[in-house]
């Protein structure tokens, strides 16, 4: 009688707890990785990587990161760029390179020749621009570089369908904003947006019935840290025909210098109630944090986190805090964190007001072999 009791508590109790919160028991994997899009440009522009804690060895940046604990790569694809730089083939080169030193790997999709993020989401120029034959040119896209990857004997562990698309993507068809009032009632113009990434989903379906080992299927916005843009945002994606099914992981940007409303509470609490409404993974695919910010090309910019200097030892300091919250996200759903392009030496300010946020120090004494010398930050994700 009492063993049956407790059988019927603990299956009250798992009825009762989102499906994935089992998971916890799993220990599922922690990504913790780096942003390397442009290191295959760099190197073929002559750039070298020297590692300070081996007396100035020259070596692969990925050795370095990795010994540092890194695990997983992201990468971005664009679809046909100048060059070929982020294309296809630029892709599966590095990663079939990182994936065989046993990094996963993560592709980030951003639908476009160009940059893709909430400010712009350029079209390819060669795609069609009404709405039904893009969605085909879309989801054949997917489809096709999804198999591209799994002939070249690549298995791809995540997969973003879009770049901080908190705007749509492929502009002017998909914009989307919940930003704008009255709200609800602005839930219909994510009409376009759910068309296309459906579209891109069923890509997806579409490699996988060809034999291409499903990844996980994540959803990437940015500002991880406002709730109130991702409650709205995925609210007005579900009432447009998107189930939750369709998404496996969500992904957030999260950025000490955008704003001072990106603190720490708020990426926890952001965190823990999606957590708790969907039941599903999350992570942080892309952050950074400053080295060097002295107000020498602009203004500096006020960290969200004012107590974490702007420094070396800060930028270990603010990534083990945020490695700290996804980790205590509930039921287990703090799955990863993603730095971005730590080895971009000839664009260290990455996007910021501040004059560098990579782990390296960038010396261009020889300007035919600038050299990268590791800070003690590429340890950023040892033993966490």
């Amino acid at each position: 009688m009492y063993l049956w009791s407790f059988i019927l508590l603990v299956v009250a109790l798992v009825a009762a707890t989102p499906q994935s919160a089992g998971q916890d028991m799993l220990q599922p994997f922690f990504y913790k990785g780096h942003d390397l899009s442009s290191l295959k440009m760099l190197e073929e522009g002559g750039y070298v990587y020297k590692d300070t804690a081996r007396n100035n060895q020259t070596r692969a940046a990925e050795d370095i990161l990795g010994d540092g604990g890194m695990n997983s790569v992201r990468l971005r694809i664009w679809v046909n760029p100048v060059g070929g730089t982020y294309g296809l083939q630029y892709n599966l080169d590095l990663a079939k390179r990182f994936q065989d030193k046993g990094y996963k790997i993560y592709l980030d999709f951003h639908f476009s020749d160009s940059w893709a993020d909430p400010n712009k989401q350029p079209p390819p120029a060669a795609w069609p621009k009404t709405l039904g034959p893009l969605a085909l040119t879309l989801r054949q896209y997917v489809k096709d570089t999804l198999v591209s990857f799994h002939d070249a004997g690549i298995d791809l562990s995540l997969v973003a369908l879009g770049n901080e698309i908190r705007h749509g993507m492929l502009w002017p068809l998909g914009y989307a904003d919940v930003d704008v009032e009255p709200w609800p009632a602005t839930v219909a113009n994510f009409s376009n947006l759910a068309t296309l990434w459906k579209a891109a989903r069923a890509g997806v379906d579409d490699a996988i019935f060809m034999g291409v080992p499903k990844p996980a299927v994540l959803i990437h916005i940015d500002d991880g840290w406002n709730l109130t843009l991702q409650q709205r945002w995925f609210g007005a994606l579900t009432e447009n025909g998107i189930p939750t099914t369709a998404w496996d992981v969500f992904g957030f940007s999260f950025y000490p210098f955008y704003g001072t409303a990106a603190t720490f509470d708020n990426l926890r609490t952001t965190l823990h109630t999606l957590a708790k409404e969907y039941g599903k993974p999350l992570q942080v695919v892309e952050t950074d944090y400053p080295a060097i910010c002295n107000g020498e090309f602009e203004p500096i910019p006020p960290s969200s986190e004012p107590e974490i200097p702007y420094s070396i030892a800060g930028q270990t300091s603010w990534t083990d805090d945020v490695i700290s919250i996804v980790q205590q996200v509930p039921y287990g759903l703090g799955q990863g964190i993603h730095y971005w392009e730590p080895a971009w030496l000839n664009n260290t300010s990455l996007g910021s007001d501040c004059n560098d946020a990579i782990l390296f120090t960038a010396d261009y004494s020889n300007l035919t072999e600038p050299v990268g010398y590791s800070r003690s930050s590429v340890g950023m994700f040892r033993v966490k």
